[in-house]
């Protein structure tokens, strides 16, 4: 692979994953109504901004890898989990990850026609979206062993973690039926 091709694919897989850790922090603190710096209409929108962006340097890590000369991928092996020899349930879990977020992004087009509540489930797979992304990142990339790439991973699982938790205890609260 020539060295534009390797660092364009390996900084916007990096980048791809922390607007993805940052739009999940952002979609959370929506989710658990905590009280904020911001007016709620701009978080909602860094959200949606930092989702789209999300999706552009995942199509950009995607078309860079297409180009890779070393370890060379089809497009059928980017869009079909388990079809790539490179590392397959890694690839796999970034390949899952991808597609499921592009289902999450498609019911926002449709958000206006679909019942919250049935919106709402589907966006909550975000946050598997994310666990399949950190996975992919941990075990499929050339930085995977990097001391600084496990900081930026723990600093990301941290945040979404502080984030989650006031949701998860929320939910472990049982409801009063008095």
């Amino acid at each position: 692979m020539n060295g534009v091709v390797w660092y364009t694919a390996r900084s916007a897989g990096i980048v791809a994953y922390l607007l993805l850790s940052s739009s999940v922090v952002f979609g959370l603190l929506l989710s658990t109504r905590a009280r904020l710096a911001w007016p709620r209409f701009a978080v909602q929108e860094v959200h949606r901004f930092l989702a789209q962006l999300t999706g552009i340097f995942i199509v950009l890590h995607g078309a860079s890898l297409l180009l890779d000369r070393v370890v060379p991928f089809s497009l059928t092996q980017e869009l079909v989990p388990f079809t790539s020899s490179y590392r397959p349930f890694a690839v796999s879990l970034g390949i899952v990850s991808a597609e499921l977020l592009a289902a999450v992004g498609l019911t926002n087009l449709f958000r206006d026609r679909i019942p919250y509540r049935r919106w709402r489930r589907v966006h909550t797979l975000t946050l598997v979206v994310w666990v399949g992304a950190t996975g992919h990142l941990l075990l499929a990339g050339t930085d995977r062993s990097e001391p600084w790439l496990i900081g930026l991973a723990a600093s990301a699982v941290a945040a979404v973690g502080l984030a989650l938790a006031p949701r998860l205890a929320r939910a472990a609260v049982p409801a009063n039926t008095a």
